[in-house]
């Protein structure tokens, strides 16, 4: 390569990078970046090596800043994207108050836009879809059921009036030139409204994203007002689809915050529910499809789905015999799209620079947009009454003083301007010339050319019908309106507190929250999953698991329950159900298990190491660290498990013991109440039983809880107990409580309260 294209590719890299900074293209990453320039060497067969490095790392940087400026993320001054803006733009160009064709306006936005038909048409459609600031006509898709668009040349669209109220005025607009040069497009739109947070914005960058969550109408206006008024504004998101939704953790929309949304789910009747509205983000089908894989995974139990949405939504779901409703809408948030959660991301475009902010710093900045907007409207309309006023008053003077006929004698057009300039003189007094004449009057600003100029364009016809008492009517209202604008100036706060609440009354009918406010429990999944697998135990082998069907059955479970399990070691282990699982050989007691659980009572005797002395027990366990093995003794070699039993609600026991015969030993047995011991953890030592071995323990009775009374609710649709507080409150239980069941034969039965009792169904 010769020196001479060197100079010509350095030149030609030059005026690329300063053409760059002439468009205005910033780089929004780049914190002081230096420009990396590609030094060469040279080969080994004399040409230049050009490392890739440094062009890698300008090209991408300055794609990130293309796709983050003008694709992505929106800017805060009027809440679009490029895209956005220049199809309302566009829009507002063919504005005839009638409906125009999608197709058409996508058309004449390609004057704007360099990126295609298709881009234009799917943001419109999205823009559309929120009917706030496109009025649309025809199959603009439903976002209920995820349903596209039709054809761009099948469906019409049309500004709204809030939009042409609230978003257009060319005299505060600042325009540059379109991608081609050939238009004017703005540079942003004179949005005198919050338009980001009602419409919520999504978008993925390189390296940035940004998802701003849709609000409520006239919650923004309110808040609008509270900034206004010096007043911290709070506002929520407010979801077109309504639902129910938790904002604890919404962390005003930036990054780290949550937003848990439900959708609305009603019980018909003992066997089928329905949802009659779904969660933001959500279509009917993909909720639906969630239910199906929640029901194939048996997490859930369901009969049959109907979908019947239109234009709400509405989901029938048939449940099957025996399956609580009340369960089961738990079991539908926890394990199904019913329950969603949504990241914020409040991010916004700042002098062409990405900015994180908050949504009340949002909307403080939209709301001062909106004054200073309002401000410059009155300023241009105070300067317009103005010179309507000048120009009035030199007509009034002009044709009532007849200076019009002071013309007739100059040859020159400088002799009539002249002419004219010194009658007007004798009447006005004005900044730059005074008066001396008490009745002279004063004028803003001073005659120039121009003024005389208008004044000889005056038609003869309009000089013959002029009415004296019409003119002064005329100079005095624009008088008064002039006032009336200073006024507002002066009061700028209070003008615009008044504009937010004509915006209020005149388009926030009709535009309630949708979305209700509330605080949501968490969803326990062990309590609200149904029990879809049976859990199997070989204690010769030491194997347990749900497909151990030839082997002893424990009971009822599900795929995600805990299950502890208990050695002749005194050794003990929690771990997760599966299939199969060797845990070893030993087994004494296995039971699914539930953390926190304190009215599981186990008893255990014990013998603490080879020919110790053995411990009686009594403990919870509540808290564990799974597949950790625990050792229930002192851990001295060779302790072993005489007798163990598990006690739901922590019931009385009394057992047998028998000693194995030694020389002088006289009591051979005898019994224990472990009701006189007290519930201690799992780590305690225990209570010494005895020091002499002992040949056996045998179980004598039982009696009732010895715990504080419990809640306990009656679920008439399962026919089970429940402590979940489904059904009916049957009332606290405590010691040797019972409850009696009466049947519909006549016959009565008396139980406990343990919630394992089941029941017949003839109640």
């Amino acid at each position: 390569m010769s020196e001479e294209s060197e100079e010509n590719k350095e030149e030609n890299k030059k005026s690329n990078s300063e053409q760059s900074n002439e468009n205005g293209k910033m780089d929004p990453i780049d914190n002081g970046r230096e420009e990396s320039s590609a030094s060469s060497e040279e080969g080994e067969d004399g040409g230049n090596i050009i490392p890739l490095s440094g062009m890698y790392e300008d090209w991408f940087l300055d794609y990130a800043s293309y796709v983050i400026l003008e694709r992505a993320v929106p800017a805060l001054s009027d809440g679009l994207k490029p895209v956005q803006r220049r199809i309302l733009h566009s829009m507002k160009e063919m504005d005839d108050g009638r409906y125009n064709k999608v197709a058409n306006v996508i058309g004449n936005t390609m004057k704007y836009h360099p990126h295609g038909d298709q881009s234009i048409g799917d943001a419109m459609v999205q823009i559309g879809q929120k009917e706030i600031i496109i009025d649309t006509q025809g199959n603009w898709g439903n976002t209920l059921t995820g349903d596209r668009a039709a054809a761009p040349r099948y469906i019409e669209a049309r500004l709204t009036k809030f939009a042409l109220h609230t978003s257009f005025n060319s005299k505060t607009t600042e325009w540059l030139a379109s991608y081609d040069g050939r238009n004017k497009e703005p540079v942003h739109l004179p949005i005198k409204f919050p338009l980001l947070l009602a419409q919520g914005a999504e978008g993925i960058a390189v390296g940035l994203a940004c998802k701003m969550l849709p609000h409520n109408f006239v919650e923004l206006i309110d808040g609008s007002i509270d900034v206004l008024r010096g007043k911290k504004p709070k506002v929520l998101p407010d979801f077109p689809n309504g639902g129910t939704a938790d904002f604890s953790n919404y962390n005003d929309g930036l990054r780290g915050g949550k937003v848990r949304v439900r959708a609305k789910i009603a019980k018909v009747d003992s066997k089928t529910l329905m949802i009659s509205e779904i969660p933001y983000g959500s279509t009917t089908d993909s909720l639906i499809a969630s239910i199906i894989r929640a029901n194939d995974k048996g997490k859930i139990k369901v009969k049959k789905i109907e979908d019947n949405t239109a234009a709400t939504a509405e989901i029938i779901i048939h449940l099957p015999s025996a399956v609580s409703p009340d369960k089961m809408i738990d079991a539908l948030y926890a394990f199904s799209d019913c329950e969603i959660s949504i990241s914020p991301n409040a991010c916004v475009i700042v002098n062409e620079q990405p900015v994180f902010m908050g949504v009340t710093e949002i909307l403080r900045a939209n709301t001062e947009r909106t004054k200073d907007l309002l401000k410059l409207e009155l300023e241009i309309k105070l300067s317009e009454l103005k010179e309507q006023w000048h120009f009035a008053s030199l007509e009034r003077i002009f044709i009532e003083n007849r200076i019009y006929r002071d013309i007739e004698e100059c040859e020159t057009w400088e002799s009539v301007l002249s002419t004219i300039d010194k009658g007007l003189h004798k009447f006005i007094a004005t900044p730059g010339r005074s008066n001396k004449k008490k009745d002279a009057i004063q004028l803003h600003r001073d005659v120039n050319e121009e003024d005389i100029v208008k004044l000889t364009e005056i038609r003869i016809k309009r000089i013959s019908k002029f009415d004296s008492i019409k003119a002064d009517e005329n100079i005095l209202k624009l008088e008064e309106h002039l006032e009336s604008v200073k006024h507002d100036l002066e009061h700028l706060i209070d003008y615009s507190i008044a504009y937010f609440k004509d915006l209020k009354a005149k388009f926030g009918k009709g535009r309630e929250r949708k979305t209700q406010i509330m605080m949501f429990d968490n969803v326990k999944k062990a309590a609200a999953i149904v029990s879809n697998k049976k859990l199997y135990v070989n204690r010769k082998e030491g194997f347990f698991g749900w497909t151990l069907r030839r082997d002893e059955f424990v009971q009822d479970c599900s795929e995600i329950d805990d299950i502890i399990i208990f050695f002749d070691t005194g050794k003990m282990l929690v771990t997760k159900i599966t299939d199969k699982k060797f845990v070893g050989k030993g087994i004494r007691h296995i039971q699914v298990w539930k953390k926190g659980d304190t009215r599981t009572i186990y008893h255990m005797i014990y013998q603490d190491g080879r020919g110790g002395p053995s411990y009686m027990k009594r403990f919870f366990i509540n808290s564990v660290t799974r597949d950790k093995e625990y050792d229930l003794t002192n851990g001295n070699k060779g302790s072993k498990v005489h007798y163990f039993s598990c006690n739901p609600n922590g019931r009385k026991e009394v057992v047998g013991v028998q000693l194995r015969p030694r020389p002088n030993l006289k009591k051979l047995k005898f019994n224990i109440d472990f009701s006189n011991l007290g519930i201690k953890g799992r780590g305690s030592r225990g209570n010494r039983v005895t020091k002499d071995l002992i040949s056996k323990v045998v179980q004598r009775e039982t009696g009732g809880s010895t715990l504080a009374a419990r809640k306990v609710w009656w679920d008439g649709v399962v026919q089970r107990l429940n402590d979940d507080q489904r059904g009916e409150l049957l009332g606290e239980f405590a010691g040797d409580d019972k409850i009696l069941t009466i049947y519909k034969n006549g016959y009565y039965r008396i139980t406990g309260f343990e919630l394992s009792t089941t029941f017949d169904e003839n109640l």
